[in-house]
């Protein structure tokens, strides 16, 4: 790489880094910038997606006040997420490039209006459990099937990986946002991480690529959890919202 490519690619990361840590969606930086300078589709998001692991374990770090009390519920559904990946890694490997990416617009359509329309959606689910005494711990019984078909989703590409699990987590579990973003970190990173280690042992990897990446992205993830967890939840949703359309434009066009 040349230098120019290589300040190009730290600053990507960088951007990618606190995008991911805040909402989600990082990817829809890095991977451009890989295309844009000749980088093979497959290697460039198998790279991209090693490369990012740093930074969503960074931002997780930075969450870590908002993560506390939540040991059981972030255990239960990282195992949802490491199942889901590790489909997901596979069926990148197995697959036609376009096979899955047909839905990806549908998804992140999807996430968009489950995030808007959350706290009424959530404000109902609520309703329906008091019955039984509110939500358990861990959130509503089909949250954990979800996350994991996120996780196959991140696995085999993840851009707005966030904003479909914030949508989930928003709508069936009775927290704030801003703890939920915390959980939201360490999924991501859980699928990230399980995914680039199938691709590190299987697939065409660019380890220089990787190491540029993951040296903006881990900056980037300290930069977005000190800004992120100050954003009151109102701002914060319409983050996640502009971030999904923006990704949903890019994909359609």
């Amino acid at each position: 790489m040349s230098l120019f490519e290589v300040v190009a690619l730290l600053l990507a990361g960088f951007a990618a880094g606190t995008i991911n840590t805040v909402v989600g969606s990082g990817t829809l930086v890095t991977f451009p910038t890989l295309l844009a300078f000749g980088v093979p589709p497959v290697t460039a998001n198998v790279s991209n997606t090693i490369g990012l692991v740093p930074g969503s374990i960074s931002g997780a770090v930075g969450y870590r006040r908002e993560l506390a009390g939540q040991r059981a519920r972030v255990l239960r559904l990282c195992s949802a997420s490491f199942l889901g990946a590790l489909v997901g890694a596979v069926l990148l490997l197995v697959l036609p490039p376009g096979a899955f990416e047909a839905i990806v617009p549908v998804l992140i359509l999807l996430g968009c209006v489950l995030v808007v329309a959350g706290p009424r959606i959530s404000g109902w689910v609520a309703r329906r459990h008091e019955a039984t005494g509110g939500l358990p711990e861990s959130g509503a019984w089909w949250v954990w099937p979800l996350v994991g078909l996120t996780g196959v989703y991140g696995g085999y590409f993840g851009a707005a990986q966030g904003v479909l699990l914030m949508a989930v987590l928003g709508i069936g579990v009775n927290e704030t946002l801003q703890r939920l973003n915390g959980v939201k970190n360490v999924l991501a990173a859980v699928a990230n991480g399980v995914a680039g280690l199938v691709f590190a042992f299987v697939a065409d990897v660019d380890w220089w690529i990787v190491l540029v990446i993951a040296l903006g992205a881990v900056v980037g993830g300290q930069v977005g959890a000190s800004y992120g967890r100050r954003l009151p939840a109102p701002v914060l949703r319409a983050f996640i919202v502009l971030v999904g359309v923006v990704a949903l434009v890019m994909f359609l066009f």
